[in-house]
């Protein structure tokens, strides 16, 4: 592993000033600090995926969709079961990816409203550990 991209990659993290960082460059991010520190970084990239699958970059790409949503459900399941966030990562990664398997089965099953994003609750993997 670059040890370089990983410095730059936690004073990304610094710099951003928030939580959990979103869109191309929060999964660029934690896939790379999610190498190295699984159990510090890993319920953020399973997170971060979940909310790239419901993009608009993807929107039209349920195949791209299916595989971030693998993938998060991937790196959820691999978090060790004392982790206090596998859970609720891993819970919200499967059901994200029954509803798009379902949209893809029978298009008329699709939700008619837009999904609320209501984000995290306090509970929320919290930056840097």
């Amino acid at each position: 592993m670059d040890q370089d991209m990983v410095m730059r990659a936690r004073v990304q993290l610094l710099s951003a000033n928030r939580r959990v960082v979103g869109g191309t460059e929060g999964l660029r991010i934690y896939r790379l600090l999610t190498q190295v520190e699984p159990e510090v970084y890993g319920s953020k990239l399973a997170y971060v995926l979940v909310e790239a699958s419901a993009s608009p970059l993807v929107r039209e790409l349920p195949g791209q969709r299916l595989a971030l949503l693998d993938e998060a459900v991937a790196v959820a399941s691999a978090l060790d079961v004392a982790n206090p966030y596998r859970a609720k990562v891993l819970a919200k990664a499967f059901a994200a990816r029954r509803e798009l398997v379902a949209v893809l089965r029978d298009p008329a099953a699709a939700p008619t409203a837009p999904r609320r994003r209501t984000g995290w609750t306090s509970s929320t993997p919290a930056a840097g550990r």
